[in-house]
């Protein structure tokens, strides 16, 4: 049946068109943007979950900032330690020479004492940005020192576990500086001396080995979050961004459909016009 009042045709060739020219405006946003999923309105849940893991990307390149620092903090403390080792090593050597009845006690001794002295002072400037982890309040009031290391999702829920890595002061303040080495008077005291600047020197030796294995780990877990956060960035990539090459075969193929849309439409609008044959 031929009707004037409803095209049947024609309205199939407008939904038609309709649809195409949505599928090429869509087309058309991900070629400008670069993304298949720009807003929620796109895909609610593969936004969202973009957006938790850009999120956790950021963050982690702070983290990674923060262990950065914390490792200069260590290594700082670190090289003092080594130092410090050096120093009382060669304190321990004088006094050793001075385990013999002919020679000049004073002279030696003012020279450990020095070198005592210089302890001093390079424990009270291993610090970087206010952190001295040769003291033994690193920070005031704080016997040890923290970074945040990580933060860990639960699968499936938005809360994040908070993991620290915590370094402990090796307190050379209290253990070295005030430590007290006997005054070298004569061989016995020189002997005293060498017992007492080794059982410093082995505390140095501890101390800079922890400090050593602390900043190795800082260093270990600055790469991990590094690395982490390169992957979320691709996983972030492979969830929102637009596949380019289809994107431009699609383009194409659209662009044809609507051409040939627009033809179709335009011949169920004249179908009406053959009517009029009917009534010559």
């Amino acid at each position: 049946m031929s009707s004037i009042l409803t095209n049947n045709s024609a309205m199939v060739a407008l939904q038609t068109l309709k649809g195409i020219n949505s599928n090429l405006a869509k087309t058309q946003d991900e070629i400008s943007t670069g993304k298949k999923v720009a807003n929620a309105q796109h895909n609610a849940a593969v936004w969202a979950i973009s957006k938790v893991m850009e999120s956790d990307q950021s963050s982690f390149k702070t983290i990674q900032s923060n262990l950065n620092l914390a490792e200069a903090v260590v290594t700082t403390a670190r090289t003092g330690g080594e130092k410090i080792q050096k120093l009382l090593d060669e304190m321990k050597q004088l006094a050793a020479g001075a385990a013999s009845d002919a020679n000049d006690y004073a002279t030696i001794n003012a020279q450990i004492v020095a070198k005592k002295d210089q302890i001093t002072a390079i424990v009270d400037a291993s610090q970087m940005n206010g952190v001295n982890l040769l003291k033994t309040n690193p920070i005031p009031g704080q016997t040890d020192f923290s970074v945040l290391a990580s933060m860990d999702r639960t699968s499936g829920t938005a809360v994040t576990a908070k993991v620290s890595i915590t370094v402990a002061s090796v307190d050379f303040e209290a253990d070295i500086e005030g430590a007290t080495v006997t005054t070298i008077t004569s061989r016995a005291t020189a002997l005293t001396a060498v017992g007492e600047i080794e059982a410093l020197f082995t505390i140095a030796k501890d101390g800079v080995a922890l400090l050593g294995t602390a900043a190795k780990r800082i260093n270990d877990q600055s790469n991990f979050v590094a690395d982490l956060a390169d992957s979320l960035k691709s996983g972030v990539g492979a969830l929102v961004d637009a596949d380019m090459e289809e994107a431009s075969a699609r383009l194409q193929a659209l662009q044809t459909q609507q051409q040939l849309g627009v033809q179709a439409l335009s011949i169920a609008n004249q179908a009406p016009q053959t009517i009029l044959a009917l009534f010559k």
